[in-house]
């Protein structure tokens, strides 16, 4: 077992400087499950059973006050809330007794004895106590009942019945009066109106294991109950959240994590061992399981501590409470729902009590030290500790970085760096291609005979004289005048925005059940592009309205899009191992990467530093790829690909471990790139020195899918340390908030359901929101500042699988995992016409037509890529067998609908008609029979394809 020295004192923290054991006593009877009590100078416990001690910290050790009253053994101890008059509350089978002690001791001065006021009696064994804010009332937990006791007038004010077990613990709510809420062995909580007895309302069964402490935070709204399994339960308290669950956390795996990472950034001496008090040491060669039952939770301030004394964990915006346990104590931080400190009692040889049956917690404001009041698990000792939070947080927390890091640059780049190689290779092949130009120039420009009398006749530079010019209507394609794009004004986004709530336009990607993989905006927000796992990337405008442009290629899903930030080029990857770079105005290829130069499928890729590299992950490693794209068209050799791109450097993971998701800025000048293994870690690259910067252990329970950094938007404007976080998601663990500087998790969010599906996220561009995809069919939007979810978006029948903010205005585009809206019987879609302009209905023998507008058959079909249309071995696909078509690629996904265009596009071309004239109604039926299909299949499927034309033409 590890050396507690080495534990404490790696950051400078000393034992003593921790925890000091400043008082023991011990009890002829056991008091391991008896409620103490502590305040802000006094402690509280029961001696010798029917003896109440108070023992303060100014007083000497030896003066004790001793207050008698009950002839049964006291089970529960509470203090009021106020400083004057200090009152405090004992109960015991036979009476409830108030305490005043400022009376009590000045009685104890003259001599006399010192008397209560019983507020109740014979009320049963009692658990619980805990008096109102404004100490007018008393909540005694007796039984399965709560009694609501008035301590004026010794009267039972109301009897709170509907628990099915023992009360454990009783909470008033600090911000409404007349709230209660208590927590049971039955294993849930119920919140009540303790002024009329109502109940206000009741939880289901959280464990399997009871209920034992409870804890409000009033900061943030929260409840916290803690069972005796070590789980701790986070509900939210806020108007209009229904008591909805927050988070479960399981202490002991907290607890791993914790040493985990300790053990990891070289912490502990022995890495071998672990700290984990499976065992505790009772004696020579005796040893016993323990387990981490939560005994008492209470609030734990550090914003009363300097940031420099709790290291690198900031104190500004922390909320972390105590939690008590039988083996030690907790820090936890209520944000990022992590273990921020562990003090456990057997790593210090000066303590009395190794394990512990009951506790009781009070921060002092006047040191800013924590008062401890522990009861042995096994005997009668009694100890009352001094800690020091600050002492303990520092000697646990982990070394901050060397250099602090930064998204933003905040240095040239380095002449040995990747990016300057990159850049420096740029500006001399533009230099060269500069110099040639002008050589070509000044030869161009020479006579052809070089006499000073002979001038070459019509090689010199004569004057031309224009004639006339014509007068055209005819504009070019996205150039308009220099007048118009000035007159352009772009709004601001706004930051103090509300949430995006209300539902816009929704289309379907694909008319058939296929799963949308990725989405992402255009940094004008003007164009939506989504890849989807039938090999096909599409581009939608703004306003979903209009047919979508078609980039196809790819033999498998398209798992990455990535708009570069001259919105010019759009950037896929598909698990086919290639990566194509396409011309966003054309729908043309202008790069392909094989499946050739990379070793494993591409898992991520984008464009960097100012669309200046192509980043992209492979295995075990990341590459950085300098490109050129020729944008000169040779109609001779368009076969020839022009387009290249360069290796600049590769960079593996810390441990070989292959990447899982990669993530950069593009929109400014970064030298950060964050990259996620497989091995739950998140670690930092600083291109600009060309290696690992950080490696954050244990990011997440699993491995982490997705990073989304905070990239803002050119609509908007946030502070410099803003661009620094960036969230994280991982299956089943949730999302969490990180910030470079630190490398700490500053905020965890758990209220969507992702178990087994990786759901997307997203940072709005002002940096106040974050959104997420759920299994449960709808999007979930946080705010920066809460743990909990601040909206929920429905409307999708399927896992939403991505989510993505409009940079320029408040908009959430969603995608589910089978984004489509399945046609219903009357040949209408019920989505927009997000496909060709016919929209195509297919029932199992009959084929509906809708037209909406003309038909172009150039639009949807590509006689030169195939990859959009498949045959139909049913139906009217038997007559295309043997056609001309059968010489082709096999079609995509749709077949019957592309089967039937396809054939009605050859039928008006055969006739002579176009295909708008032969649709002139709105809508007509097909009626197939199978039966004819079945009779006539030998005939048709050897007949030529004349013939098979005019009986289809017959048929119609």
């Amino acid at each position: 077992m590890e050396n507690p020295q080495d534990i404490f004192s790696s950051n400078g923290g000393c034992l003593s400087d921790i925890v000091i054991e400043k008082y023991l006593v011990e009890s002829k009877e056991s008091v391991s499950h008896v409620q103490l009590a502590c305040s802000m100078q006094d402690c509280a416990f029961p001696l010798d059973g029917t003896e109440l001690c108070i023992w303060n910290t100014k007083s000497p050790s030896h003066q004790l006050l001793i207050l008698r009253g009950h002839h049964q053994p006291i089970t529960a101890i509470a203090f009021g809330n106020k400083v004057n008059p200090l009152l405090i509350c004992s109960a015991s089978l036979d009476y409830v007794i108030m305490w005043n002690l400022d009376e009590c001791r000045e009685k104890v001065l003259q001599g006399l004895v010192p008397r209560g006021t019983v507020v109740g009696s014979l009320l049963g064994k009692v658990l619980c106590l805990q008096l109102s804010p404004d100490d007018h009332v008393v909540a005694v937990c007796a039984g399965n009942k709560v009694f609501i006791l008035d301590i004026e007038t010794q009267a039972v004010q109301a009897e709170l019945q509907g628990h099915l077990g023992p009360v454990t613990a009783v909470e008033f709510c600090p911000w409404q009066a007349g709230t209660l809420i208590s927590v049971s062995e039955d294993r849930g909580f119920k919140v009540w109106e303790h002024c009329t007895g109502s109940l206000i309302y009741s939880s289901s069964v959280l464990s399997a294991y009871p209920l034992l402490s409870l804890f409000i935070d009033a900061e943030s709204r929260q409840l916290v109950t803690g069972c005796a399994d070590g789980q701790l339960w986070i509900f939210s308290l806020m108007d209009g959240h229904h008591y909805r669950r927050v988070a479960r956390v399981d202490l002991r795996k907290k607890t791993e994590t914790f040493s985990t990472r300790r053990l990891k950034s070289g912490l502990c001496s022995q890495p071998e061992e672990s700290q984990l008090p499976s065992t505790s040491v009772l004696g020579k060669g005796e040893q016993v399981e323990v387990t981490f039952p939560i005994l008492r939770l209470a609030p734990c301030d550090l914003s009363l501590i300097p940031d420099s004394a709790c290291g690198c964990l900031s104190s500004e915006n922390t909320q972390c409470m105590w939690i008590g346990s039988s083996v030690g104590l907790f820090i936890f931080n209520l944000a990022n729902l992590e273990v921020e400190a562990a003090l456990y009692y057997r790593h210090f040889q000066s303590l009395s009590i190794p394990l512990a049956g009951s506790c009781a917690l009070r921060n002092r404001t006047a040191d800013r030290k924590t008062l401890c009041l522990l009861a042995s698990l096994f005997g009668g000792k009694i100890a009352v500790l001094e800690i020091d939070p600050a002492a303990l947080v520092r000697a646990q927390q982990c070394p901050g970085l060397r250099q602090s890091l930064s998204v933003p640059a905040s240095s040239c780049v380095l002449p040995t760096s990747p990016l300057y190689l990159g850049i420096a290779k740029e500006k001399s092949t533009k230099a060269a291609s500069g110099r040639r130009c002008a050589a070509q120039n000044v030869t161009k420009d020479q006579r052809l005979v070089f006499h000073s009398k002979v001038r070459s006749s019509g090689y010199a530079s004569a004057p031309h004289v224009t004639m006339f010019s014509p007068k055209t209507n005819i504009k070019s394609e996205g150039k308009g005048s220099s007048r118009r794009r000035s007159s352009c004004v772009w709004e601001p986004y706004p930051v103090e925005c509300a949430v995006p709530t209300k539902p816009g336009p929704q289309v379907a990607a694909a008319p058939t059940c296929t799963r949308v993989c990725c989405l992402q905006y255009s940094g004008d927000g003007q164009w939506l592009a989504c890849g989807l796992s039938n090999h096909l990337s599409l581009v939608f405008g703004a306003s979903l309205t209009g047919t979508p442009a078609v980039f196809s290629g790819h033999d498998g899903a398209v798992n990455t899009v990535c708009w570069s930030q001259d919105r010019r080029w759009l950037l896929s990857a598909a698990q086919d191992g290639t990566l194509r770079v396409w011309s966003a105005r054309g729908a043309e290829l202008a790069l392909l990467l094989g499946r050739d130069m990379f070793s494993k499928p591409i898992q991520s890729a984008q464009f960097y530093y100012i669309d200046a590299f192509i980043l992209l992950s492979s295995g075990p490693e990341f590459q950085l790829l300098k490109y050129h794209i020729d944008t000169c068209k040779d109609e001779m050799k368009r076969y020839k690909q022009k387009s290249k791109s360069k290796l600049i450097c590769r960079l593996s993971t810390t441990g070989a471990v292959d990447v899982t998701s990669l993530s950069a800025v593009n929109d400014f000048y970064s030298h950060i790139v964050l990259a996620a293994g497989r091995n739950r870690t998140v670690e930092v690259f600083d291109l600009n020195a060309g290696c690992s910067a950080a490696v954050i252990a244990e990011a997440h329970s699993r491995p982490v899918h997705q990073i989304c950094q905070n990239k803002g938007s050119s609509f908007t404007t946030q502070q410099p340390q803003a661009y620094n976080l960036f969230l994280t998601t991982a299956i089943g663990d949730g999302m969490r908030l990180w910030d470079l500087r630190t490398l700490r998790c500053e905020r965890h969010f758990e209220g969507h359901p992702s178990r087994g599906y990786p759901c997307g996220i997203a940072f709005s561009p002002c940096g106040r929101f974050a959104a997420c995809g759920a299994e449960d069919r709808h999007a979930y939007v946080y705010e920066m500042g809460s743990s909990t979810f601040s909206h929920r978006l429905a409307g999708h029948t399927d896992t939403v699988t991505g989510v993505a903010f409009n940079p320029s205005t408040p908009q959430i585009r969603k995608l589910r995992h089978k984004d489509v809206k399945m046609p219903n019987k009357s040949t209408q879609w019920v989505s927009g016409p997000a496909r060709p302009s016919h929209l195509i209905d297919l029932t199992s023998d009959s084929v509906f037509i809708s037209t909406v507008s003309t038909y172009t058959p150039q639009s949807y079909i590509r006689t030169e890529e195939r990859s959009g249309f498949c045959y139909h071995q049913r139906a009217l696909g038997s007559i295309l067998k043997k056609s001309r078509v059968s010489s082709m690629e096999p079609f995509g996904a749709d077949s019957r609908a592309e089967a039937v265009s396809f054939l009605l596009w050859t039928l008006g071309n055969w006739r002579k008609v176009s295909f708008s004239n032969l649709l002139t109604r709105t809508q007509f039926q097909i009626n197939i029979s199978k039966k004819f299909l079945i009779s006539m299949r030998g005939n048709i499927y050897y007949i030529s394809i004349n013939v098979a034309l005019m009986l289809v033409f017959f048929l119609f």
